[in-house]
C-alpha cells in the first residue's frame, strides 16, 4: 500500500494523474480519487499517434470529473465489475491450466456503450435505447450468464427505480441477459423486491437482486442474488452464485 501510495504521488507531481478529495458537509474528506493527468492524456495520445488534447479543455474536464454528480455512483458500477475483473477461485484457476478454459469477467460495456448498441424500435418512427450502468458477461465451469447491472446507491425513489423496468420490458431484454439489481442495503433489497412485486406482473425476463451490506468474500460472483418472482414477494429462499443464474441470449462480440 505504502509503495504504491508514494508511486501515486511521484506521478501527481509529474503531471501525469490528477487528484482530488471531495470535502463533507459533515466534516473530513474523501478517498483519494485519481485521473489521468494532462501529461499523461499527451503520452497516450503520443503512443497512438493522435492529436493531444488542447491544456485548457483538458483540465476543465478533470475539473467537471472531480465534481460531476454521478461521480459517487460511477465508482460504485466501477467497482462491481472490478471486482469481478478481479476475482481469483484457485479451483477455478486450476481447472483453466488444465483444460485452457476462458472464464470469468470476459466482458463489460459501460453504460455508453450500452446505450448505442442495445437500440429498441418504436413504430412511431423514434429511436430510443436501454440505458443499463453496465453490460457484462461471467464464465465459469462452461456456463456463460450475460447481464444487465442496475447499480442502486438508494439516492432515488424506488418509483424511478421501477419504471425503469419499463424499458427492459419492451426490449426483448431475455435475448440478451438477466437484470440485476445491486443495492446498497438489505432493508432497500427487501422494500424494491416488494415495490416490484406491487408494481409488475410477469416481466417477461429474469430479475435478481443482492444487497451490498450483506458481504461476502467472492464479491458479486459468490451466492449472494436472489432470483425475484412475481409469487414471491420480497422474501429470498436462496442465494445464487453470479454463474448459477439463468444463461440468457447469443455472444455480442
Amino acid at each position: 500500500m505504502r509503495r504504491a501510495q508514494d508511486r501515486l504521488r511521484q506521478l501527481r507531481e509529474l503531471g501525469v494523474v490528477f487528484a482530488s478529495r471531495e470535502s463533507y458537509q459533515r466534516g473530513g474528506t474523501s478517498q483519494t480519487r485519481y485521473a489521468l493527468g494532462y501529461l499523461g492524456a499527451r503520452l497516450i495520445a503520443a503512443q497512438r499517434a493522435e492529436r493531444p488534447p488542447a491544456p485548457k479543455a483538458y483540465t476543465e474536464s478533470l475539473e467537471r470529473l472531480a465534481l460531476w454528480p454521478k461521480l459517487t455512483h460511477q465508482l460504485g458500477v466501477n467497482d462491481f465489475f472490478c471486482a469481478l475483473a478481479s476475482h481469483r477461485n484457485p479451483a477455478r484457476l486450476r481447472e483453466e491450466s488444465r483444460e485452457n478454459e476462458v472464464s470469468g469477467l470476459t466482458q463489460w460495456w459501460p453504460e455508453l456503450r450500452c446505450t448505442r448498441f442495445f437500440v429498441k424500435y418504436h413504430s412511431g418512427g423514434r429511436d430510443t435505447a436501454l440505458r443499463p450502468d453496465g453490460y457484462g458477461c461471467w464464465e465459469e465451469h462452461g456456463r456463460v450468464v450475460r447481464f444487465f447491472l442496475e447499480h442502486d446507491t438508494g439516492t432515488e425513489p424506488l418509483t424511478a427505480v421501477i419504471r425503469k423496468i419499463d424499458d427492459y420490458r419492451d426490449f426483448p431484454t431475455d435475448a440478451f441477459g438477466v437484470l440485476l439489481f445491486s443495492v446498497h442495503s438489505a432493508r432497500r433489497e427487501i422494500a424494491l423486491r416488494e415495490a416490484l412485486r406491487r408494481a409488475l406482473g410477469d416481466p417477461g425476463f429474469v430479475i435478481a437482486t443482492a444487497a451490498r451490506d450483506h458481504g461476502h468474500q467472492d464479491g458479486p460472483a459468490g451466492p449472494i442474488w436472489g432470483l425475484w418472482k412475481p409469487q414471491g414477494g420480497d422474501s429470498v429462499p436462496r442465494r445464487y452464485r453470479l454463474a448459477e443464474l439463468p444463461q440468457r441470449g447469443p455472444y455480442v462480440e
